[in-house]
């Protein structure tokens, strides 16, 4: 006969602790949305995840920590996405690594979840504050830190150095778009505003590929 086991309690903790801090995320990503900023305070952000003040703390040392989450997990679906497009370049062989690249970027979709992120760092137009400017360079570091270790898996015999030099101007290029792109085009997001997006990518893989004299103002 078989007997149904009780998790052990220490597995129950845990658990338990799992469901807390995604309730937290989650929380937190909610909040942002509605915000559409970060200034939500530790009791809304308890009682949306319904959990105490006191779990909050246990899990995050400050609402801080919890934004960068939020903004890493946002994050990380699009290097998910670069990474499942430099799959699919000719199967799983890489060619050449800065073309790969390139041509991933141009194949994710960047718009949609750059235009969720700066709503939620520029509150009503105004710019963003010293603290979100922070939590959203650290979250932008990591994302050129993963990037170069997926080029880096593909590309082992590259030189770390360049795969970085490579990945940082391409992902702080991508950063300096966002500004142009919301001044040509509002931060909307439709046919046209995308058009211009891709156009302002090509010309930041154009310089990173060919150089800083090589592009022309337009």
């Amino acid at each position: 006969m078989n007997e149904q086991r009780t998790p052990p309690a220490r597995d129950r903790r845990e658990a338990l602790k799992s469901r807390h801090r995604r309730a937290l995320i989650d929380a937190a990503a909610a909040l942002m949305t509605e915000l559409e900023g970060t200034g939500f305070t530790v009791d809304q952000l308890a009682e949306r995840a319904d959990v105490s003040r006191r779990t909050v703390f246990n899990h995050f040392g400050s609402l801080d920590d919890l934004v960068l989450e939020v903004f890493g997990e946002m994050l990380e679906t699009i290097t998910d996405s670069i990474e499942s497009n430099l799959r699919t370049q000719a199967g799983d062989r890489p060619g050449d690594m800065f073309e790969e690249v390139a041509r991933a970027l141009r194949e994710t979709d960047l718009v949609t979840p750059i235009t969720r992120l700066k709503r939620m760092v520029a509150q009503e137009g105004r710019e963003p504050t010293p603290s979100q400017a922070a939590l959203f360079e650290r979250a932008i570091n990591d994302v050129t830190a993963r990037l170069a270790a997926i080029v880096l898996h593909r590309h082992p015999e590259a030189d770390p150095l360049v795969v970085d030099l490579m990945c940082g101007g391409l992902v702080s290029g991508g950063v300096i778009v966002v500004r142009y792109w919301e001044q040509a085009t509002g931060g909307v997001d439709n046919d046209e505003s995308r058009r211009i997006w891709t156009e302002l990518v090509n010309r930041v893989i154009s310089v990173n590929r060919d150089g800083y004299g090589s592009a022309a103002a337009s």
